[in-house]
């Protein structure tokens, strides 16, 4: 990605101390977005390159749908939610896995994705990789073809594109 880019990102971030629990410096994407500018830039940023790429774009819950719906959209594509379990309604598939602070169960509808669909997998954080692993592996059991997973911030401190192996990666900030 473009350092301009980047230096927009890491300009609009916010460390939250002991976020969501002691010792955890959260990274909180809420300024950017407030700031139309600064969010219209990251938006552009992630859609170059997969302009024509997608059918859909995925995100996870809950920043990830802010900047999933805004991406869809810019795109002209549709949009696929991924939500904690209990949340959609309807015949749905689910994942459980481990975040660096517990585990959670992630769903999305056992229809979100016609079979073969071109998606991009999108997040705002990329930190230990279990959840980008996790709703990458979902969607694939329900049809799609995950191009890749963007981020606005990746935590590489944390090893989660390792964790991710050979799946296509890209982060408009990286925290070292």
């Amino acid at each position: 990605m473009p350092e301009a880019v980047s230096r927009v990102v890491a300009r609009s971030l916010r460390d939250v101390a002991d976020f969501p629990q002691p010792g955890v410096v959260f990274k909180d994407i809420t300024p950017l977005l407030a700031d139309p500018a600064a969010f219209g830039t990251v938006v552009d940023a992630l859609a170059d390159g997969r302009r024509g790429e997608v059918d859909l774009v995925a995100g996870v819950e809950a920043r990830g749908f802010v900047v999933g719906a805004a991406l869809a959209h810019a795109m002209g594509v549709g949009f696929v939610p991924v939500r904690k379990a209990g949340k959609l309604p309807g015949d749905t598939v689910a994942a459980s896995y481990d975040l660096e602070y517990g585990s959670a169960t992630i769903e999305v509808h056992a229809d979100a994705v016609p079979t073969g669909a071109r998606v991009v997998l999108v997040d705002d954080v990329l930190a230990t990789g279990g959840t980008a692993l996790a709703a990458w592996d979902l969607l694939e059991r329900v049809g799609a073809l995950v191009v890749g997973f963007d981020c606005v911030v990746e935590l590489a401190f944390l090893g989660g594109r390792s964790r991710l192996g050979e799946r296509a990666v890209r982060a408009l900030h990286v925290v070292s």
